[in-house]
């Protein structure tokens, strides 16, 4: 039960997700009134006071992340002007996260942008899960704490007895990914993999090697969000040339934009594990060919914001899963 007259809210995002947090935490979501304007500007604040509280806002900034990310701003002001003691925003999914440095002149640094945003608005900390890179961090001017997913999907395959740990070799489809996938190989105790690959001119992803042995193993490519599928399907495709006997897929976001539903219905991968950071479309969860495993952040989401709220480690937001 939450102490020092904490108050959590959802906004559009993430409603059931804050729903199965609240149920946690054994809370009622505070009332929010959200609605536009026939212009189309957003109007988002509390109905009830929070003059002096400690507010707890659940909202990813996912697809439409322009629509998204302006309710939680717009939100965010209106607590603030309306006296709350401290705002705590959990964005389960933080959008531009891609956009972290200028990789061709004149481009922008959008995530950065997003973070001074946050804190213009008047946020005092953003908790985050599996940011793209973990530099952006020092993006934020409040407090961030970023918070990882993948001790938890670990957890769910560990324990999965359809899955022949075994045989299982942990794959990453990308130099960069490595580190997120030695976490999850080191708690299965499997071999690890990596995809070293390339973009052509068309930022299409192109295999050129494997390394690691994958011939007859059942192959579990770990990333931290899946787009639109054409860099881990073209991973499975370039595992299973190698010999590789079965591919499945872990990833904390699911973005999934087109045509990533066209390229995961082939049948690709035998599981594909993932979490609610951002809400699946009904489409992927009643294809057979999709064999799609939703795993709850609430519980990890519920921990953090006990920590908070009692000025204890949020690290610890997550220890049910370190064994």
């Amino acid at each position: 039960m939450l102490k020092n007259n904490a108050v959590v809210y959802a906004l559009s995002a993430n409603v059931e997700l804050a729903q199965k947090v609240a149920g946690c935490l054994g809370v009622e979501l505070g009332k929010v009134r959200l609605s536009h304007f026939p212009s189309g500007e957003v109007l988002a604040c509390p109905e009830e006071t929070v003059r002096g509280k400690q507010i707890f806002i659940i909202q990813s900034t996912c697809p439409p992340v322009n629509e998204t990310l302006m309710e939680c701003l717009i939100f965010i002001d209106a607590l603030r002007r309306s006296s709350a003691k401290e705002i705590n925003v959990v964005v389960p999914y933080y959008g531009y996260a891609r956009q972290d440095r200028k990789s061709k002149p004149r481009e922008p640094i959008s995530s950065k942008l997003v973070a001074d945003l946050f804190s213009t608005a008047g946020a005092d900390r953003i908790v985050t899960f599996d940011l793209h890179a973990a530099q952006i961090q020092g993006f934020f001017t409040c407090i961030e704490d970023d918070l990882s997913a993948i001790p938890f999907l670990g957890h769910v395959i560990l324990h999965d007895e359809s899955i022949d740990k075994k045989n299982l070799v942990t794959v990453s489809p990308d130099h960069g990914g490595v580190n997120r996938a030695r976490r999850i190989a080191e708690k299965l105790n499997t071999p690890i993999a990596i995809i070293d690959k390339r973009r052509n001119a068309a930022y299409q992803p192109e295999v050129m090697n494997i390394i690691g042995d994958v011939k007859g193993k059942d192959c579990l490519i770990v990333d931290d969000m899946v787009d639109t599928a054409g860099s881990v399907t073209a991973a499975a495709t370039a595992l299973k040339e190698n010999g590789a006997q079965d591919v499945s897929l872990v990833c904390t976001h699911p973005v999934l934009s087109d045509p990533a539903y066209d390229r995961l219905s082939k049948g690709v991968f035998k599981h594909i594990f993932v979490t609610d950071s951002i809400p699946l479309p009904q489409k992927f969860l009643n294809d057979r060919n999709i064999p799609i495993h939703v795993c709850s952040l609430a519980p990890i989401i519920a921990n953090a914001i006990t920590a908070i709220n009692s000025d204890t480690s949020v690290s610890h937001s997550y220890d049910m899963y370190a064994n």
